[in-house]
């Protein structure tokens, strides 16, 4: 296991594409995928335009036709293999179509697709009582749905039935969500609609020690610290102190008397572009949510698993227990499953009114979730996560040191990691669209697949599934480097 975590002997070896002499050279994978038999490109373009609501997103100048997965590979309609390095939307956890999940879910689905939960059935309590060990305290009482969104959705509803207080506190930059209900909550205006969503809550500002208004270069949990300088020491981080005095105004002029139903805030924000907040702030903001009658929801939606590698839960690495927790993504390794987790008195209080989700804790979706758990520990990828997080992370800082204009921040712990694209490395202004995306393209062109994010989409952002290699890491920050080499040379020549 050693080996693997090292990168000595890749996951899969074999088949290489090359698509660029000047990068480095693809790990090699033994997988051949199965020939392509679906409709064409073209066709599959057409079937979108029509077919398809406008609003689902697709990636690249020329989106890719992806047909098959094996591990961290992803193969497209031609053959060509490619480094997924964004896990689909840090989902895919132990590695696609992963054998032991795979097992997992044909033996269920050959026994039992479903009955709900009218009836009992064996997986998902068997599943309850593998996932309870992995939660401290009382945090031992589950609710199982199908998205993120529908876990954030259910937590707030929870907490407000709980405490009686409406009132909510969320962090400017958060991404919850995006049901009606939830949107509420989250802070990205380029996840927001104009009508009307989840009222009652007050966005607080964003401890964002690199874009923010303090913060610097000993705030953050990370192997890489921000290049702004800062006065903090070990035990004291000044940021976080400025930062907890803009959420006390929220309490001392935003709520009613103070009161508040819930704070909800990622471990380390995902969509908003990989932001970590300064040592010690969660802490203390759910210090002063609890002694105002609230209960703290940690979304782990994208940070669970143990994808941050030094905890199994994001939220560990603050120092705090919440009192609702929040899983999706890797839970299913991309079988689509989620849960909330809390105290039983807080469950206690969906009890008034009956509350019912078809699908939640489906005997296949059990089952899938049940292997991935035992995936997880048996093959040390939290462990791995770790290891070979730190190993890219310290390699992407290096990039920055040579990349310096146009590399403004690297950040993350784990497997949970934000490149930050800036114009301008003083004022911190973001990279131009175009400018990252043709950045984004040429990863994508020698075989690396990123994942984009931040309010000003310049953040690229890297949460492969949790069995990539050392070599894999290795890869990727070789393709970034003639990627980024690639847009340095463009733009001295068109200012020449």
């Amino acid at each position: 296991m050693l080996r693997k975590i090292l990168g000595l002997k890749p996951a899969c070896g074999g088949r290489n594409f090359v698509r660029n002499s000047s990068a480095a050279i693809m790990p090699p994978c033994n997988h051949k995928p199965k020939p392509y038999a679906g409709p064409n490109f073209e066709k599959v373009k057409k079937i979108k335009q029509e077919n398809l609501v406008p609003c689902l997103l697709t990636y690249y100048r020329k989106p890719l036709l992806i047909h098959e997965g094996k591990m961290q590979w992803l193969f497209d309609h031609e053959g060509r293999r490619y480094l997924d390095m964004f896990g689909g939307i840090v989902t895919v956890s132990v590695g696609h179509c992963h054998p032991r999940v795979t097992d997992a879910a044909v033996q269920q689905m050959n026994q039992l697709w479903h009955t709900t939960n009218i009836y009992m059935h064996p997986k998902i309590h068997e599943y309850a009582e593998t996932l309870a060990e992995k939660f401290p305290g009382e945090l031992k009482v589950f609710y199982f749905v199908n998205s993120g969104s529908e876990a954030n959705d259910l937590a707030l509803f929870m907490a407000r039935a709980h405490t009686k207080n409406s009132e909510v506190v969320s962090l400017r930059n958060g991404y919850h969500g995006m049901s009606p209900y939830i949107m509420g909550a989250t802070a990205l205006s380029t996840w927001k609609y104009n009508v009307n969503t989840g009222g009652g809550v007050h966005h607080t500002m964003n401890p964002d020690v690199y874009r923010g208004t303090w913060g610097g270069s000993r705030c953050r949990d990370s192997p890489v610290q921000t290049t702004r300088e800062c006065t903090c020491t070990p035990e004291t981080c000044e940021a976080a102190e400025h930062y907890y005095e803009q959420l006390q105004d929220v309490f001392r002029y935003s709520l009613p008397s103070g009161h508040v139903g819930a704070f909800i805030a990622e471990s380390i924000q995902g969509v908003g572009g990989t932001v970590q907040f300064p040592k010690g702030y969660l802490k203390k903001a759910y210090e002063i949510v609890k002694a105002n009658g609230g209960v703290c929801i940690a979304d782990e939606v994208q940070t669970g698993f143990g994808r941050t590698g030094e905890h199994f839960w994001g939220f560990e690495m603050h120092g705090v227990t919440p009192d609702i927790v929040t899983m999706a993504k890797g839970m299913g390794n991309g079988f689509p499953m989620a849960g909330v987790v809390t105290t039983p008195a807080i469950a206690q209080s969906l009890s008034t009114a009956l509350h019912f989700n078809t699908f939640g804790g489906n005997p296949v979706a059990s089952a899938v979730g049940k292997a991935v758990l035992e995936v997880i520990e048996e093959e040390q990828l939290q462990r791995n996560c770790e290891v070979v997080g730190t190993h890219l992370l310290k390699g992407l800082a290096q990039l920055r040191s040579e990349f310096e204009e146009v590399v403004g921040d690297v950040r993350g712990k784990g497997l949970m990691v934000g490149v930050e694209l800036v114009a301008d490395p003083l004022t911190r202004a973001p990279l131009s669209s175009t400018n990252f995306v043709d950045i984004w393209e040429d990863c994508k062109d020698m075989g690396v697949l990123l994942g984009r994010g931040g309010l000003n989409g310049n953040v690229l952002r890297i949460k492969p599934p949790m069995c990539i290699t050392a070599a894999d890491a290795d890869f990727t920050v070789e393709v970034l480097r003639k990627a980024l080499s690639n847009h340095l040379q463009k733009k001295r020549k068109h200012l020449s």
